[in-house]
């Protein structure tokens, strides 16, 4: 193992977006990180399309630089397989409902007296407490309670589902400075700690300057503030039916934004900047926008500090001039020895580099290799095989 870091052994019992997101990023990194799923219950991303040779892409970029563990944890001796592995995997990361754990016998106060020195992530909905702790969800929902998605979306429209898992990627973010934040802390104390991250609390935390206007008397609603719509900071449509995001909030964008577009009788509209603009000034904008396609504007404003852009389809973006010459793509290998195209982890590191091992793997393709690294031989492998604990992939039909 390469990367910063690579002293990192993580057991990720997660599924779907969060969890494996947070993994992604520090396996990125260099951490070991083991995807322990069940053969018979696995992933549903892993089969979502499309799929490219046989496995999804989403599962294909979520899972990459990981290894993966076969092990039916509601089988008997599945939990004292992990109890063995947590003396070696010290980090843990799972998400399930709360008390879902427990039930296996792979509580927090259980794995602890295994490994004081374990750090234990629970990522899940709502958070281990409160009257929605056993309530399901999806992302739509946290965004929703959240306050979020009241303030989104046009004024005469319903809020719309957003393109991007938001909550589920901001747990995860949250999870990554939670987990390394907890690192910092075992090294100087030598105590591990349990830690709740929650998908709608982290959608609150997000939805931070929207609440602070609320708080103050100000409740947001669609197309009302400075950033959602209401002032001239806004999508347009164009005459072949693109879209160009202005973005000239101040004084000095704003007019150049104005001369490009030939309307310097808008330049010194001071409620332009204002929290909700004129709608006079936007149905300008708009009807200079409309009268050029796309790459009109994208010419014209090639040169020009004004804060516009088009606005891109996702294998538009990757190929933007941007983000070739950042190294948004990466090659990262895959069974069938074909590299796989996927988006690199955003942060450059000028000493230790992420490195892609492989895409997601096969479920159970490391079973053996790492259950022999904590001390397991051969005819315990045997038997826990033959009893369906544990699952090797391209054996299915050994024992």
């Amino acid at each position: 193992m390469t990367g910063p870091l690579a002293s990192l052994r993580i057991l990720d019992f997660t599924a779907l977006v969060p969890g494996p997101f947070a993994t992604m990023l520090l396996a990125d990194l260099g951490a070991d990180v083991v995807r322990v799923e069940s053969p018979t219950r696995p992933d549903l991303v892993r089969y979502q399309p499309p799929l490219r040779d046989g496995l999804g892409s989403w599962y294909a970029t979520l899972n990459r630089s990981k290894r993966s563990l076969g092990l039916d944890l509601k089988q008997a001796g599945a939990a004292a397989v992990v109890r063995r592995l947590v003396a070696r995997y010290d980090i843990l990361v799972e998400q399930n409902r709360p008390g879902v754990m427990e039930r296996l016998g792979l509580g927090y106060e259980t794995l602890r007296a295994a490994n004081p020195r374990l750090i234990y992530c629970a990522l899940t909905g709502y958070g281990q407490d409160g009257p929605y702790r056993d309530r399901a969800g999806h992302d739509l929902n946290y965004v929703a309670l959240s306050g979020i998605a009241a303030h989104s979306g046009r004024a005469d429209g319903s809020p719309p589902p957003l393109g991007v898992p938001l909550a589920d990627l901001a747990a995860a973010n949250a999870a990554v400075i939670a987990i390394l934040a907890a690192v910092v802390h075992r090294r100087q104390t030598g105590e591990g700690q349990f830690l709740d991250v929650s998908m709608f609390d982290t959608a609150l935390a997000w939805n931070a300057l929207a609440i602070a206007d609320a708080l103050a008397g100000v409740p947001p609603a669609p197309e009302s503030g400075l950033l959602n719509g209401g002032s001239a900071y806004d999508a347009y449509a164009t005459a072949d039916g693109r879209y160009l995001a202005v973005g000239a909030l101040e004084p000095k964008f704003w007019r150049a934004f104005c001369a490009v577009i030939e309307r310097p009788d808008l330049a010194n509209a001071p409620p332009v900047l204002a929290q909700r603009a004129p709608q006079a000034i936007k149905e300008a904008v708009a009807a200079a926008i409309a009268a050029r396609p796309l790459a009109d504007w994208v010419t014209r404003f090639a040169a020009v500090d004004a804060c516009v852009e088009p606005v891109l389809a996702p294998d538009e973006a990757v190929e933007h001039p941007q983000a070739v010459a950042r190294g948004a793509l990466v090659l990262v290998p895959n069974p069938a020895g074909e590299p796989q195209p996927q988006v690199a982890h955003p942060v450059r590191f000028s000493a230790t580099p992420p490195v892609y091992r492989h895409v997601g793997p096969p479920l159970g393709a490391h079973t053996r290799a790492v259950l022999g690294e904590a001390g397991f031989g051969e005819a315990e492998l045997r038997e826990l095989q033959e009893q369906g604990v544990i699952y090797q992939a391209g054996e299915e039909d050994a024992g």
